[in-house]
């Protein structure tokens, strides 16, 4: 929770507004707090710009992206990439040493083999040998990124893939590009992932219930976004059904199949959306007794919706007090 002395009422004058769109294959939305010349059009004109720019860095789906363009390299070669995705990439690889390749942003071949991305969905499992085939081509070791000149290594055929953390850095770019417009308390949601910066003009910090969790027997719970983001990883989103099995979206980079029985979702509140939404796809891979130790060592604020009710680590059962 925020100190009292931060809850203090917004200068005169300032209006409470909203902005919506879509982007990312997803929705956005944006409120803020608009001072004495501050107009939507600027504001919507800041929000877009920064989609653009990161759709045209790290979309999977647009073959003209920086991620692209880095999986149709020739192999044995090092690929320049564009600050922001490479900041991503470094972020993403830290977190897969940290928690033992739980999560993976050289998935691409994979997730596409499963229906869940570029090539579109489809309605049964792969055969056991595509499986093998795309897991040979992933690896996050292979990367062998270098900070020097921000590049990645090509060994051929590998394929990026960022779903399980692009909305979140994409709410940390909004939100950074809203303060440097003057934009300072606002908060932003794309995809269901949000993050929220200073108070409305009552004086209030902006109250998010966490999301619904379809199954999910726990009540609700509110939580004040103040310099905080949240980020939902859940089963119940995408996933396809055959032979009486759900396969979801989320994939284990170490069997390079869906998990067989993961938790209906895993939140995270972290004080950056890009960590809370990897760390959220991270802890779901790992599973609640290995996922729930990750995050006490680490201080981790996560909640762990199951059927018969949610497990929580300290962290978050602390920041609920």
């Amino acid at each position: 929770m925020p100190a009292l002395a931060d809850l203090r009422p917004r200068p005169a004058g300032e209006r409470l507004l909203a902005l919506a769109g879509r982007s990312m294959g997803t929705t956005w939305q944006v409120r803020f707090c608009a001072g004495p010349g501050m107009t939507p059009r600027v504001v919507r004109d800041c929000v877009e710009g920064v989609l653009d720019r990161i759709v045209a860095e790290a979309s999977g789906w647009e073959a003209s992206s920086a991620l692209c363009r880095f999986g149709s390299a020739p192999g044995g070669t090092r690929q320049t990439l564009p600050p922001g995705l490479f900041g991503v990439l470094q972020f993403a690889v830290e977190l897969a040493a940290a928690t033992g390749g739980a999560c993976d942003p050289t998935l691409g071949a994979v997730t596409d083999l499963w229906g869940f991305g570029p090539s579109g969905p489809r309605d049964r499992p792969p055969p056991d040998a595509a499986v093998a085939a795309a897991r040979a081509a992933t690896g996050w070791r292979r990367l062998a990124l270098d900070a020097a000149d921000r590049s990645a290594f090509q060994p051929g055929g590998l394929r990026l893939d960022l779903s399980g953390i692009a909305k979140g850095w994409a709410v940390d770019q909004v939100g950074a590009a809203l303060c440097e417009l003057g934009v300072e308390s606002h908060l932003v949601e794309i995809g269901g992932e949000l993050r929220g910066r200073g108070i409305k003009p009552d004086g209030q910090p902006w109250w998010v219930a966490l999301e619904p969790i379809p199954g999910d027997c726990g009540p609700e719970t509110l939580i004040a976004l103040h310099e905080l983001a949240v980020a939902t990883s859940g089963s119940y989103r995408r996933f396809f059904e055959a032979d009486g099995r759900r396969f979801a979206h989320t994939i284990d980079p170490r069997t390079a199949r869906p998990l067989a029985a993961p938790p209906l979702a895993v939140t995270v509140l972290h004080r950056d959306c890009m960590a809370a939404d990897a760390l959220a796809t991270a802890l779901t891979v790992l599973g609640v007794e290995a996922g729930l130790e990750h995050a006490r060592r680490h201080g981790i604020a996560a909640r762990f919706a199951l059927p018969d009710g949610d497990a929580t680590s300290p962290a978050f059962d602390a920041m609920l007090d």
